[in-house]
């Protein structure tokens, strides 16, 4: 079903209500502006197989290695299809088409899971679509699917590469999210702090994680993986000390993180080049 509205008067609305301030898309060059103007005008096939998050893993497997894709046990097509008996103790469920952590759901064990609950969000996972609502081109046609994956534990940590054509600048690091207090931290290649975030300047204080002895081969990845590309974050996890892929990300937080700093939004919009993107 096509949207009500055409994208670039529903992107102006969009933006203003959720930045409260006027997008130009004209004359871009903030990273939030420059990625509304990325969604309407960057719009390759290739990418629609690089958000599917189970079509992707058979290209990342020939690109990096099988050993860094976390292990498919099932697929569905329908969320009840699922059938937990094939599945062992601790699994993740999760929606090929969904964006962030949008239809994803974690089994630590059966015995205390609630797939009631489960299937509740993941039918609510099945009728969304990132395009309709936040006009991200690459989620429009991916075939709804569910999947079951290998739980890895519970002390993932999660590297996000903010890359641009190719060059990996900085990492977001998400803590505490199996635990439920998820908090986010940028940082250089040196593992330096950046001010990049509102919320993580205020928790500044609390980051106590160790430089990861694989950090300097995890931009090398991220490099490797996001050349020809204008910006793309590529995100990683490490469990129990072993590098994982986890997800090709074109659109943080779909362009629109109001807790981004000025000096994130401007630099970062730098880098950006559109003159990369044809039209």
């Amino acid at each position: 079903m096509a949207p009500l509205f055409p994208d670039v008067p529903y992107l102006h609305l969009f933006y203003y209500l959720n930045m409260g301030k006027r997008l130009d898309l004209s004359n871009p060059k903030t990273f939030s502006e420059k990625l509304q103007w990325l969604k309407i005008h960057y719009r390759q096939d290739k990418l629609t197989m690089l958000v599917d998050k189970l079509a992707v893993k058979p290209f990342v497997a020939r690109l990096i290695g099988e050993d860094m894709v976390c292990p498919v046990l099932a697929v569905w097509d329908r969320v009840e299809d699922i059938d937990l008996s094939k599945l062992p103790d601790k699994f993740v469920l999760k929606t090929t088409h969904s964006g962030g952590n949008t239809g994803v759901v974690v089994c630590k064990n059966k015995r205390d899971f609630d797939f009631g609950e489960a299937k509740k969000k993941l039918e609510e996972a099945m009728r969304t679509n990132v395009y309709t609502r936040y006009r991200e081109w690459p989620y429009k046609n991916i075939p709804k699917q569910i999947f079951a994956e290998k739980n890895l534990g519970d002390n993932l940590v999660d590297y996000k590469f903010y890359c641009f054509n190719g060059e990996a600048d900085c990492v977001l690091v998400c803590t505490g999210r199996q635990q439920g207090d998820v908090k986010y931290f940028f940082l250089d290649r040196e593992w330096n702090f950046l001010p990049y975030n509102e919320d993580s300047i205020k928790a500044q204080d609390q980051f106590h994680l160790q430089k990861p002895d694989a950090l300097e081969h995890l931009f090398s990845l991220a490099e490797k993986m996001s050349k020809g590309f204008p910006f793309v974050r590529m995100d990683f996890f490490i469990a129990e000390g072993k590098v994982y892929f986890s997800e090709y990300t074109f659109f943080p937080a779909s362009g629109l993180d109001a807790k981004k700093t000025e000096e994130f939004e401007r630099k970062a919009g730098e880098k950006i080049d559109l003159s990369l993107v044809k039209q």
